[in-house]
Order: C-alpha cells, then structure tokens, then sequence
C-alpha cells in the first residue's frame, strides 16, 4: 500500500477540515495510507512537507492551507512564500507534492474552492500528488528497461 502524507495549517479550521476531506477522499479512492500533519499557518506549510517528503516514508506528500487577503500585504507574503516553498521541496527531494493552498479575497470565495461551488482543491492536490507519483514510477519503469 501507499502512502501518502498530508501537511494541512489549521488556520481557517471548518476550512481546513473542507479541504482535508477532498483530499482524504481522493487518497482514499486511490488505496492510499494516509498520515496527516499540522501546522500553525500557510507559511510553516513547506517546512512540514520537506520533513515529510525527507523521511522516506511517503510517496507523495499533500499540502493544504486557505490564505485570505486582509487589509495589509502581509496576504502577498504568506502566499508567495507557500507556493514558492513548496515547489522547492518538490525539486529539491524528487518527491511529489500536491498544491492545495487556497488564496482568496474573502470567506465566500474560500468556501467555494473547498468543496463548494467552484471546485474542491483539497481533491485536486491530491489528485496532483497521485498523478506525478505515478510519472515518477512510468519513467523509472521506463529508464530500468
């Protein structure tokens, strides 16, 4: 069995919760073993993924986290430095690491990309995470043949 890792900040709990249930079902759909991680904010987020993705452990690792713009540029910070941290873990150790980090003017529109209305990026991060794992063994398979 696989398995995977789930790096969430609990920051927006009923948020975060949103986003760790899609994610949780697309792990689950795909026979993953899940282990799940908190940290305090979106910042800590590539931190928490590169101990993961450094253990050995997992195939895969899913980072969730909703950002939301507040009256100061403290927003363009945070959510730069995430996204930006957690492509590096990915390049640095080889091992997939799937973007759910919701970055969003409001309430309304967090709730809309955490299962709600517009689309569920707790399960598309996942879903990421699964498929370049899954690259990552078609090119081995490839380069071993």
């Amino acid at each position: 069995m696989t398995r995977y890792a789930i790096v969430i900040s609990r920051y927006y709990g009923e948020l975060a919760e949103r986003l760790e249930r899609g994610a949780r079902a697309a792990l689950d759909e795909a026979g993953a073993a899940v282990d799940v991680y908190e940290v305090a904010g979106a910042y800590e987020l590539p931190l928490g993924a590169k101990y993961a993705a450094e253990s050995g452990r997992y195939e895969g690792v899913v980072c969730l986290g909703v950002v939301i713009r507040g009256e100061t540029t403290h927003y363009d910070h945070v959510a730069g430095e995430a996204a930006r941290g957690i492509m590096d873990v990915q390049l640095s150790t080889g091992v997939p690491v799937g973007f759910g980090v919701v970055t969003v003017e409001n309430a309304e529109q967090a709730y809309a990309r955490t299962g709600g209305a517009k689309r569920d990026e707790g399960r598309h991060a996942a879903e990421a995470a699964l498929r370049m794992a899954a690259v990552r063994r078609e090119v081995a398979g490839a380069a071993a043949g």
